[in-house]
């Protein structure tokens, strides 16, 4: 099953492997408080669709 969550919530024990999509990393936000396990950056929208 998959979820959609918000990179800023926190991480709960019960989200499973953790992936972000997007190109740009979220302003303010660290990788280790993050707990992202893949960031996939290349499949996230495009910079013109994304403006």
């Amino acid at each position: 099953m998959l979820k959609v969550k918000r990179v800023y919530e926190e991480p709960a024990t019960e989200d499973g492997f953790r992936i972000l999509i997007d190109r740009l990393w979220p302003r303010g936000l660290t990788k280790e408080r993050a707990k992202v396990d893949l960031w996939l950056k290349d499949i996230a929208p495009s910079d013109a669709l994304r403006k």
